[in-house]
């Protein structure tokens, strides 16, 4: 059994799709992180960088429990864990990786500065909002030119690097990607959105949103931007 505590944020999304895709028996443990809950103690025992997702697998190497923060290293853990969606030729093991990676170092960063800057910075930085637009805007290029010479981002099998990608790529609209510009980046995304894994994933994502949303109401949220107050959320959930 495997403890998925998340939000459906894009990160916490990849690992709900994995886990559709591999058959894992699986629960969905609600973190609010707009009301600061990934701050808790019990969390924090999870994932003591305060951040979503972690899992913890019941049955982990070696039997017994197994805990797990970051969710490009679980997504690897499961693959290894089912022997699914990742490759065992050695090439393609390690273009998947690179690929994983990529979205890891690249993509979540910049798509996560430039939806902040755009839509919850306190101030309008036009400096700001061009540099993580534009280089999100750089990213979908790369996208476009990778999957123009492979059916799949890390090689020619379906595999966790897409799975990590997808999720982020879902407001391709809003930065004005579409088929004449990034042909190849839509047909990948469109063959996405076919897989069933992929659209129970989402069916998810949306009714996990509004239990979320319902559950809050009445509670007050936290400033999940100011920086200072989380590093003070995270001192006291780790004071002994």
């Amino acid at each position: 059994m495997i403890e998925l505590h998340s939000s459906p944020t894009p990160n916490g999304q990849k690992v709900m799709i994995m886990l559709e895709e591999t058959g894992l028996e699986w629960r969905h443990y609600d973190i609010n992180i707009r009301l600061g809950e990934q701050f808790a103690p019990e969390y924090l025992k999870l994932s003591p960088n305060n951040k979503i997702p972690a899992i913890v697998d019941s049955d982990g190497p070696g039997g017994g429990p197994y805990t797990m923060m970051e969710s490009g290293a679980i997504l690897w853990y499961l693959g290894e864990k089912t022997g699914k969606f990742i490759p065992t030729d050695a090439r393609k093991r390690y273009d998947t990786l690179q690929w994983l990676i990529f979205q890891m170092a690249h993509v979540g960063p910049m798509f996560g500065q430039a939806n902040h800057f755009n839509n919850y910075a306190k101030e309008a930085i036009q400096y700001a909002r061009d540099r993580y637009n534009n280089e999100s805007v750089r990213l979908y290029r790369v996208l476009d030119n990778r999957l123009r010479d492979s059916a799949w981002l890390g090689c020619d099998e379906y595999t966790v690097a897409d799975m990590a990608v997808y999720p982020w790529t879902k407001s391709h609209k809003d930065r004005g990607i579409d088929r004449g510009g990034y042909p190849h980046f839509m047909r990948w995304f469109e063959a996405m959105e076919a897989r069933p894994a992929v659209q129970r994933n989402n069916k998810m994502a949306a009714e996990i949103r509004e239990r979320m949303t319902k559950a809050a109401e009445g509670r007050q949220a936290i400033n999940l931007y100011d920086t200072k107050d989380n590093a003070e959320r995270l001192a006291r959930g780790t004071r002994s």
